[in-house]
């Protein structure tokens, strides 16, 4: 990570904001739980941006709470776009994500997520890889639920196997779904790409600091306001349809709390089960920011 940092607390959360330029749109990538929608909330605020989404599972309809999309008074208080747009029934790519923040980029816009995938094909492009076949999605989520994420790991070409997440089922299953259906690995396609939508210089960037010990109570207190602001009733609503090959299955916690109303989970065991899923996919996020997000300046959000 970039040495350069701000403390983004107070006044000098204030002067970091008056900073920045308003002809450039300003990305804020951070971990889970890690404060960058509030800061995305007050950089709209004071600068009249649009608030679009950069996260894979915001995008979803059906977990508002579980994935800490904003809420229908920040939505009413602030424009946002790209979030909750999608059925969770509907695959839905970088690729996809492009094409629609493509249309906001021409106002001013503060974009947030932790999605690194999302930023880096925004700031450094995308490779136009050909439309996947619905037969050949069906059957790696199929081949996911019978057989679990390494069977398709384990067929992958060496490059693409060496540069993804091979923790992250999204990921694989792309992959996986991109091999079979074009006979080309995922990475040479990457290797292919094309100039990028934003290039980093054109952009005002925050990465957000986020150290384990510091962030991972903050995930513990969150989760337990989920609990509290519905993340249940709305476990409660999905669980009839669920299914963990869905796209929005991805949502870290669905499983469990699914589970809990369908009497498999108790509660506690839940709560535990989602935390460290939570840190896990924090720590995630935290590696692929370090290898791939070098160059974006990095803030303290701590007080």
């Amino acid at each position: 990570m970039s040495e350069k940092r701000a403390d983004c607390n107070g006044e000098a959360m204030r002067d970091f904001i008056q900073g920045l330029s308003r002809e450039k749109p300003v990305l804020i990538a951070g971990p889970t739980a890690s404060g960058k929608s509030a800061l995305a909330m007050e950089i709209s605020t004071a600068q009249d941006r649009v608030v679009v989404n950069a996260d894979a599972l915001q995008v979803y309809s059906d977990w508002r709470v579980l994935t800490a999309r904003p809420s229908p008074a920040d939505e009413a208080a602030r424009p946002h776009a790209l979030y909750g747009h999608v059925p969770g029934v509907q695959p839905y790519s970088v690729g996809d994500w492009l094409r629609e923040v493509t249309a906001w980029l021409d106002r001013p816009v503060v974009i947030v997520g932790g999605t690194g995938l999302y930023f880096t094909a925004l700031t450094e492009g995308l490779a136009q890889i050909p439309e996947v076949p619905g037969t050949v999605r069906d059957t790696a989520m199929a081949r996911i639920e019978a057989e679990g994420v390494a069977a398709l790991v384990a067929e992958l070409d060496a490059a693409t196997a060496a540069r993804i997440d091979q923790q992250n089922p999204m990921r694989v299953q792309r992959a996986w779904e991109v091999l079979t259906a074009t006979g080309r690995g995922l990475a040479a396609w990457q290797d292919d790409t094309g100039p990028p939508l934003v290039a980093l210089s054109d952009a005002e960037t925050a990465l957000i600091d986020a150290p384990k010990d510091w962030l991972t109570p903050r995930i513990e207190t969150r989760f337990d306001l989920m609990l509290d602001g519905g993340a249940l009733d709305e476990a409660r609503a999905n669980a009839p349809d669920w299914h963990p090959g869905l796209p929005s299955a991805k949502a870290i916690g669905a499983a469990e709390l699914v589970a809990h109303v369908k009497g498999r989970m108790d509660l506690g065991a839940a709560r535990r089960a989602v935390i460290i899923a939570t840190r896990q996919y924090a720590k995630r996020q935290r590696s692929w920011f370090r290898s791939r997000m070098s160059a974006w300046r990095v803030h303290d959000l701590r007080g």
